[in-house]
Parts: C-alpha cells; sequence; structure tokens
C-alpha cells in the first residue's frame, strides 16, 4: 500500500520556454497558480533566468516543469495528454481556441459518438490536451 504521504505530479520538461508555458496555462484557467518558481543563476548549468524548477496548478491539480539545459531527442506526444472536463461549451470553446492558436489541431471541435463535443490539439509549446464537454452540460 501507497505510503500517505506519497505524491504524483504531472511532470513537463521543456527546452525552453517553460516559464513562457507555465505563464500561459495559468492564464487559461480560473483556478491556477504559480505555487513555485526557481531560475538558474549565472552559475548554470542551465542559461541564467530558465526554470529549474517550477510548480503550478491548473483547476487543483498540480503540475511541475523545468527548461531542461540538456539537449534531448524526445519532445511531448499525444500518447501522453491533459484531459480536461470543460462546465461549458463557452468553456470548452475558448480553452480549444486558446490552445489551439499556433499549436496543431488533432481532433477539431464536433461531435464524435463518444462526446457530444469534444477536440483535442496539441498547443504550441508541443502538449497535447483532449477537451470534452462535461456529461452534465449534455
Amino acid at each position: 500500500m501507497a505510503s500517505m504521504s506519497q505524491k504524483i505530479t504531472t511532470f513537463l520538461m521543456f527546452e525552453g520556454g517553460a516559464e513562457e508555458a507555465l505563464t500561459f496555462y495559468t492564464s487559461l484557467f480560473e483556478d491556477a497558480q504559480v505555487l513555485d518558481i526557481s531560475r538558474y543563476g549565472a552559475d548554470g548549468p542551465g542559461e541564467a533566468g530558465t526554470v529549474q524548477r517550477a510548480t503550478f496548478s491548473l483547476a487543483g491539480q498540480q503540475f511541475m516543469c523545468i527548461d531542461s539545459h540538456v539537449e534531448h531527442g524526445f519532445g511531448f506526444t499525444p500518447a501522453m495528454s491533459l484531459f480536461v472536463e470543460c462546465d461549458s461549451e463557452a468553456e470548452l470553446d475558448r480553452l480549444y481556441s486558446a490552445l489551439a492558436d499556433k499549436g496543431e489541431e488533432l481532433m477539431p471541435l464536433g461531435s464524435y459518438g463518444f462526446s457530444v463535443k469534444f477536440g483535442w490539439v496539441n498547443d504550441r509549446f508541443g502538449v497535447s490536451w483532449q477537451l470534452n464537454l462535461s456529461e452534465q452540460q449534455r
């Protein structure tokens, strides 16, 4: 059985742009805030001012992110996505529009049988989002 103090947090690794991403994400949700942020100093190892580690919350869910100072041959993939249940069609449309801006639409907003209204996008940072109209709104 897991320890009561154990916690699992989604961790997003950027190669630059972490602060821009978390600022963008926290601007989209009402219940969102930056909880903690530390930046690399002049002594590195990352570029001075970039995110060494940050914690932020969106709709009560905590996330962590960093700017990796090491180049890596991988990025974000739609196989791992953030699934958002939207309380209203207006909220769904707003989030979809904002997240799709400068991103990539994987499934345009529509009715897909499993949902009256659903959309899937990779945002401008490469993070994948599934947006769904809540069952209660159908």
